[in-house]
């Protein structure tokens, strides 16, 4: 099963399109004269082609709200709060890696190749090599000058998410995940976040794919992928009508493209150590995070033109641990939440209830199809979940205690 992937301007004429015979679907990415407007899955036979007539009514249907608030946002003038260029943020791009020196070039060519934003007085890249075996990471970044590099001997994420926080200098402070690639309209749309609401601790943006090349890069779109949609979206502590709120904060978007007030990273001590550190336990830092940014009484805004493009598991075997870790993550994330936030315990335990049953009615959806692999995807996350509730997090704090003591 592959998919191509296609970038459509609609504000120009539109092309055929025809799949070859190993496609069996298209990836649509709108653009209205070059900024972000939406994103579409198709499903469609090989050999297809999709005329450009066709094409143009799919993208009428799917993309027509989208590009009258694309052509508001372009008339419209920018809120002007920044005020003197002294107050202008500063801000510093963290990229935390491990032994993927490839995909790291890749993004740091696509981070290379940015128009400059006046928003920010400054842009620095500090590059946090979490432990890498080799030295192919440095000679990675050796090849950018611009960009910093910074070695994190502990291995697990969220040490290299804190050290970067003691390297950056500045004022914003933006994590992206060593395999994604931003879109060129990535700076922008951050300057645009920070423009709409300078006083949020936290913003995320869109998360599209990179390729669609594999059954299980199909697959993980088709089911939601990371996507939380094409409008902004700006979440508080409280949101009437979501009475799990703010502990449901898997809606807010997704780790590998994030961004927040530096000093308020600090005043809450940083990422969670126990929490995204590696194969035992890969999840659970981004969801804390954002709980705590909430909890501070800082709102986090959603903006999509921040986007960038994530490359999907390529396995199924692959995918499947990718839901198995999801679970493990987010029970891990909820016992944290239990003892440390003892006020919010009644909502907390109303997460697990509803997690559990939300993934037990995908189980019986999946079963009454016969989807034999989407049952086992909701299994995977379900026993992660089982694990995550059974003692995840504390066997984590030991791990991380036991790194802690042999580094120093």
């Amino acid at each position: 099963m592959t998919y191509r992937r296609v970038e459509l301007e609609l504000s120009q004429p539109l092309p055929d399109i025809v799949l070859s015979a190993q496609e069996d679907g298209c990836g649509l990415i709108a653009r209205w004269r070059g900024r972000l407007v939406g994103f579409r899955m198709l499903a469609l036979s090989p050999g297809t082609t999709l005329t450009a007539a066709r094409l143009q009514a799919i993208a009428d249907e799917a993309f027509a709200p989208a590009v009258v608030a694309a052509q508001l946002a372009m008339v419209l003038p920018a809120p002007d709060v920044a005020g003197e260029a002294a107050a202008r943020p500063r801000l510093s791009i963290a990229i935390c890696t491990k032994d993927r020196a490839a995909r790291l070039a890749r993004l740091l060519a696509s981070l290379q190749a940015l128009a400059p934003e006046p928003t920010f007085a400054a842009v620095e890249v500090v590059v946090v090599d979490n432990a890498s075996v080799d030295n192919a990471t440095r000679d990675a970044v050796a090849r950018f000058p611009a960009m910093h590099y910074v070695f994190e001997p502990k291995a697990g994420l969220n040490f290299a998410r804190n050290a970067a926080i003691g390297e950056a200098t500045g004022d914003l402070l933006a994590y992206l995940d060593d395999d994604v690639v931003v879109d060129r309209d990535w700076l922008a749309g951050l300057a645009e976040a920070w423009r709409s609401t300078p006083q949020a601790g936290g913003f995320t943006g869109l998360v599209l794919p990179y390729r669609l090349d594999t059954e299980a890069q199909v697959l993980f779109e088709s089911r939601g992928g990371f996507g939380r949609g094409l409008r902004r979206l700006e979440y508080r502590q409280v949101r009437h009508g979501k009475p799990l709120h703010p502990v449901g904060v898997g809606m807010l978007g997704a780790g590998c493209n994030m961004a927040f007030d530096r000093r308020l990273l600090v005043a809450l001590g940083g990422f969670d150590e126990a929490l995204d550190t590696g194969a035992p336990l890969p999840g659970g830092g981004d969801l804390d995070i954002f709980y705590r940014v909430l909890r501070s009484g800082r709102p986090m805004v959603y903006v999509p033109r921040y986007a960038v493009y994530h490359e999907h598991r390529e396995t199924i075997a692959q995918l499947r641990r990718q839901y198995w870790s999801w679970g493990l993550g987010m029970m891990a994330f909820l016992v944290k939440c239990w003892r440390s936030d003892p006020a919010l315990r009644p909502l907390h335990r109303g997460m697990v209830g509803w997690w559990f049953m939300d993934q037990l009615a995908a189980l019986l959806r999946a079963g009454r199809r016969l989807k034999g692999r989407e049952v086992r995807f909701v299994l995977a996350e379900m026993w992660g979940g089982v694990m995550g509730l059974a003692g995840e997090y504390d066997r984590s704090r030991a791990r991380i205690q036991t790194i802690r003591q042999a580094h120093q």
